[in-house]
């Protein structure tokens, strides 16, 4: 029989896998374990396996290793994951999606009762009904102020309650009354704190985030730049276009408004010179692609470019003849 390994061995042999595993993978999901029992991070392991490792460790050791790893390689980059590593953590090195592997880890939450002295994560309400219990367990409902009725043998709570409120810890009553209407208020499995790619570190939300949402981001990041650089006209390759157009309006003003002409202004000022000209522009203008009828203004136009009708006074019908 094999004798087992010492302390010193353990330590040794887990610095390796770990140095291993920071050599092998660039990406790093640090996770809470917090109420996790080994048969569910067994099934977890299960679930993960082909891309991804789950290691679990004394936080004093895998900061030991990381900081030894870096020196040793000469990566400082690995020494962003020390930080993170802040009670029961874990890490799970990947080689997938990493959405795709923080929702897999998501579907394995297991649902647990309210143990006395537990902190809640989320508010507790106990539903309106019958409980089923006999009238001889009223006390509990007594103590905490849970209005209740007996109906057919057994007690009926009247209106939903907030029994435990989150952030609270669970006190002896509030266990005891979850435990006999058989309420498993909480579940637990690994929650992703952070995320490690190649030496940066964001927070999990981002994984969420869409093509759609990216591209609405960029675009309000680039109209700030553009307002900017306009109101305090400084140049920026975003704000550069409107600079332009806004320097040509300049130039047409002063051209329409003075003698200096150049050959864009010659074309206003002959528009301008004779207005029906818009008209004829407006009615050569290409229908629209969708077979919709003429803009209002432009028909407009068109039936101002008619020519007048010939007045009264042009066939010798006016109120005043010539004398």
């Amino acid at each position: 029989m094999a004798p087992k390994p010492t302390k010193a061995e353990k330590k040794q042999a887990y610095d390796v896998k770990l140095c291993q595993l920071l050599d092998e993978f660039t990406q790093i999901l640090i996770v809470n374990a917090d109420n996790v029992g080994s048969k569910q991070l067994q099934n977890i392991r299960g679930g993960l396996r082909g891309d991804s490792v789950v290691l679990m460790g004394k936080n004093t050791m895998m900061k030991r290793s990381v900081r030894m790893h870096a020196e040793k390689t000469g990566n400082n980059a690995f020494l962003n994951l020390i930080p993170l590593l802040v009670g029961n953590v874990g890490l799970i090195f990947t080689k997938g999606d990493l959405k795709e592997v923080s929702e897999e880890v998501a579907k394995y939450k297991v649902g647990a009762p309210a143990r006395v002295g537990l902190v809640a994560p989320i508010d507790v309400v106990v539903p309106p009904g019958n409980t089923g219990l006999d009238p001889s367990q009223t006390s509990f409902f007594q103590v905490l102020n849970i209005p209740t009725k007996i109906n057919k043998g057994t007690v009926e709570i009247i209106t939903p309650v907030e029994l435990i409120k989150k952030g609270d810890k669970v006190g002896s009553s509030e266990a005891a009354l979850l435990a006999k209407l058989g309420i498993r208020p909480f579940s637990y499995g690994l929650v992703v704190l952070s995320v490690y790619d190649n030496g940066s570190v964001f927070n999990p939300e981002v994984l969420d985030l869409t093509e759609d949402d990216l591209v609405a981001k960029f675009a309000i990041g680039v109209s700030m730049v553009t307002s900017l650089s306009l109101a305090i006209s400084y140049p920026t390759l975003a704000a550069a276009p409107h600079m332009f157009v806004n320097a040509y309006k300049n130039v047409l003003a002063v051209a329409v408004a003075t003698e200096y002409s150049f050959p864009e202004a010659d074309k206003v000022k002959e528009f301008l010179k004779d207005p029906s000209k818009f008209a004829v522009a407006a009615v050569a203008a290409p229908a629209d692609v969708s077979g919709a009828t003429p803009a209002p203004a432009a028909a407009a136009a068109a039936a101002a470019a008619e020519p007048e009708e010939e007045s009264d006074d042009d066939i010798g019908f006016g109120l005043f003849g010539d004398d």
